[in-house]
C-alpha cells in the first residue's frame, strides 16, 4: 500500500505538525513516479486517521480547531501530491480544473473527518 511509508516515516514524531510534515515529505517521494486518484485517496485518508488520532489526545483545542487542523493538512496533501495524479496530456486541463478539484477534496475531507472520528475512537 502506498500509505505505508508516510505513516511508518510519522510515527517517530509525537508533535501533529511534525508528523503532518514527515508524512507529506514521505508521500510525495513515494508519487513522484506517479500515482493513482485511487492512491491519493488512500494517502488522504490515511493521513486523515493519523491527525485525528494525533490531535484526539489534545485537551487544550476545541473539536471544531481540531477539525480545521485535520482539514488543512488534507489541502497541504493535495498541494503536494495531487499533480502526481494527473497525467501529462491534461496538464493544461489540470491547470484549470486545480482549485476546483481541490476545493472538492478539501470539502470531502472535512466530511470524512466526521466519518473517521468514531471509528478511530472505537480502535
Amino acid at each position: 500500500m502506498i500509505a505505508d511509508k508516510p505513516i511508518d516515516a510519522a510515527e517517530y514524531f509525537d508533535n501533529v505538525a511534525e508528523r503532518v510534515q514527515a508524512f507529506i515529505l514521505s508521500a510525495r517521494r513515494a508519487s513522484e513516479a506517479g500515482i493513482s486518484w485511487s492512491d491519493f485517496g488512500e494517502l488522504l485518508v490515511a493521513l486523515l486517521r493519523m491527525t485525528i488520532t494525533t490531535l484526539d489526545g489534545l485537551q487544550e483545542l476545541t473539536g471544531p480547531e481540531k477539525k480545521e487542523i485535520a482539514v488543512y493538512a488534507a489541502g497541504i496533501l493535495f498541494d503536494n501530491v495531487a499533480r502526481y495524479a494527473v497525467p501529462v496530456w491534461m496538464a493544461p486541463v489540470w491547470f484549470l480544473a486545480k482549485p476546483a478539484v481541490r476545493s472538492l477534496v478539501v470539502a470531502l475531507a472535512g466530511g470524512a473527518v466526521e466519518i473517521l472520528l468514531p471509528m478511530v475512537r472505537a480502535t
